[in-house]
């Protein structure tokens, strides 16, 4: 057998498009990221909230700009360096975890997304992906 053949397939080559960044609902964040962007824009935390930030759900989620995308896309993440644990999952989401349609639904969207990829593919990138997010964040 090839070593080729062992290889295992990508379910996800980000394209850096940005559909993710389309106002989809929001990102929610927390007291730590708004503590992070804060620091990373040199400004005080409060500012981060009043600026950069909408509430939904009674939390704060990053705020939609004029164009439809989050307030900190400009044809890329300006905060990639410290964004959210929601934007560091995606598309590897728990929403997926519960049904892998969600994956075929994303990927109407996201040409990132290899939508025929196998269920048990799916939710073992997912675990994986999830897991290291977890591992990674504490």
């Amino acid at each position: 057998m090839h070593s080729n053949s062992l290889k295992k397939k990508n379910i996800f080559n980000c394209t850096q498009c940005g559909e993710c960044c389309k106002g989809y609902g929001g990102t929610f964040v927390t007291n730590e990221d708004i503590k992070k962007i804060a620091q990373l824009l040199n400004i005080s935390p409060k500012k981060v909230l009043s600026d950069y930030c909408q509430v939904s759900g009674g939390r704060p989620v990053l705020a939609i700009g004029r164009n439809g995308y989050c307030v900190f896309w400009n044809k890329i993440c300006t905060i990639h360096s410290i964004k959210p644990r929601m934007c560091r999952a995606w598309p590897f989401i728990e929403s997926v975890l519960k049904d892998s349609a969600n994956w075929r639904a994303m990927a109407s969207c996201c040409p990132g997304i290899v939508p025929d990829a196998k269920e048990c593919q799916i939710q073992a990138e997912v675990l994986y992906h999830l897991d290291n997010i977890k591992n990674n964040s504490s």
